[in-house]
Formats: structure tokens, C-alpha cells, sequence
């Protein structure tokens, strides 16, 4: 029955723990003690967990100890292993538990620092996708974000590539980005809007590097369903070295005006 709590990130099995142990989530236990923490995908099945526990004569103390031995469990079992984690979204298979797409990546939005490199190719409802992130950035002023994304132009399309670009800016703040909220700096590779179909290309990668310590790849687009319901695959990799590669490697791009910004 522990399988939610084995979901969970450390991050919010530590902060699951503090809140039983405070008294801030306590029996009997209700959804609305857990969504102010926790992902609402999992809150559920967290509730049912504990629910469960209760059931056995848990008190809360001794659940938390139990979310710390979740915990203590993973640093130990992966002591010779690099700090990658396995991550998909869709289905589960049977008997195996990984990390869900769009936990992994509200977990690095809602605890970035300093910095926030985002590299997509799709984005759809994304007032959901970047909420987190979007909360974040008005928590802390100086969070830099930055979205290097792909602008499409539809095959046998006439319209010129400025008014593709605004276009695509207007849909992506209208519909893509909590509202009221600061927005990231957005950048875009302008062949992908080329008149010139031989040239024509597009923005394919799709990863996160937060606080230039954390890596996120992934086949998923920034969507609902790349996010949750499609079978992608990624790896979520806390490495300075490549977090620093894959920044400046986008950097790189920038500089050399292969990337630009939209707005």
C-alpha cells in the first residue's frame, strides 16, 4: 500500500513527513489536508495510503517514519548507481513504479532557485503544465526563466513569418501561461517560420536544466496529454557537469543568432 508514497519525490516525502509530525495532516485524513502539499494527481492515492496506515493503528508520527524509510531506502539502494531516475507517463506496466512526467516536472518547476531553461516543441494547456512554474517566478523576482520553443508554420501556409510570430506570442500568453502571471523571456528558431521550405526546420528537443544542477529529457511534449496520458519516456539526471553543457549549449545558439527571441 505504500506505492503512492514511493511516487512521491523526496522533496515531498520530507515535507509529507513534517507535516504528520507537526499535526498539520492528521487523522482523520481528508484530500484537503494533501492538495495544499502535494501534487492533485497523487493526493488520492497518498490519502489512501495513509487512510490504510490508520487503519493498521498508525499513528502519524510513525507514518512519517515510515515516508523517512521510503526515502532512506532510495539514497541507500542507490549509493553506487548515478542520481537518475526513470520517468514516464501513460500507463503503469504491472509491478513496476516510475516516476509520472508531470510529478518530476512540477517538482523541478516548484523548487527552482535561480534559474530555468526550458526547451519544447509543443505547448498545450499550458496554464496547467506551467502553473508551478508560473507560481514560482512570482514567489521569487529573480528566478530567470527562459523558454526556447518551436514556432510552427502549417505545410503550403503564405503568411509571413511576423505575423506568424505574433500570432504565436498572443496564443501563448492568451491561452499558454497562467494569467496576470510574469512571463519567461521566449526564444524561437527562425527557420522553423522560413518561407523557404528547404530550410524549413523545426524545434524538436524537449528537456528542463533548473538551477544548473538538474536535468530533465524527455520524449514528452509540454502538453496534458505528453505530460499524462501518452506512453513517453525520460530521464531526470541531477549532474552540474551536464546541466552546464546542455545550458550552454543552448546559449551557444543564441549567441550565434540561430536562436531569437520572440518576446
Amino acid at each position: 500500500m505504500n506505492n503512492a508514497f514511493i511516487k512521491l519525490g523526496n522533496t515531498d516525502l520530507e515535507t509529507l513527513a513534517a507535516y504528520l509530525r507537526s499535526g498539520r495532516v492528521a487523522a482523520p485524513y481528508t484530500s484537503l489536508q494533501l492538495t495544499r502539499i502535494l501534487p492533485a494527481g497523487l493526493s488520492s492515492d497518498v490519502l489512501e495510503g495513509l487512510v490504510y496506515y490508520d487503519s493498521l493503528g498508525f499513528s502519524a508520527s510513525q507514518i512519517a517514519t515510515v515516508l523517512e524509510l521510503v526515502e532512506q531506502d532510495r539514497k541507500n539502494g542507490r549509493s553506487d548507481e548515478p542520481p537518475i531516475d526513470l520517468v514516464t507517463s501513460g500507463p503503469e506496466a504491472p509491478g513496476i513504479t516510475n516516476r509520472d512526467t508531470s510529478v518530476v516536472v512540477r517538482e523541478l518547476f516548484a523548487h527552482a532557485r535561480k534559474s530555468v531553461l526550458l526547451v519544447g516543441y509543443a505547448v498545450y494547456q499550458g496554464e496547467r503544465v506551467f502553473d508551478a512554474l508560473a507560481k514560482r517566478m512570482e514567489t521569487f523576482p529573480d528566478l530567470n526563466v527562459q523558454f526556447f520553443l518551436n514556432i510552427p508554420r502549417p505545410d503550403r501556409d503564405k503568411t509571413s513569418s511576423e505575423i506568424l510570430i505574433s500570432q504565436f506570442k498572443q496564443r501563448f500568453i492568451n491561452t499558454q501561461w497562467p494569467v496576470g502571471c510574469r512571463l519567461p523571456e521566449v526564444y524561437y528558431d527562425p527557420r522553423s517560420v522560413a518561407d523557404d521550405v528547404h530550410v524549413r526546420s523545426s524545434l524538436h528537443a524537449k528537456c528542463v536544466v533548473v538551477d544548473l544542477e538538474h536535468v530533465f529529457v524527455s520524449s514528452a511534449n509540454f502538453t496534458e496529454a505528453g505530460q499524462q496520458r501518452n506512453i513517453e519516456v525520460g530521464l531526470n539526471i541531477k549532474s552540474e557537469w551536464l546541466a552546464e553543457r546542455l545550458e550552454k549549449h543552448f546559449r551557444h545558439l543564441q549567441a550565434e543568432g540561430l536562436l531569437v527571441k520572440a518576446f
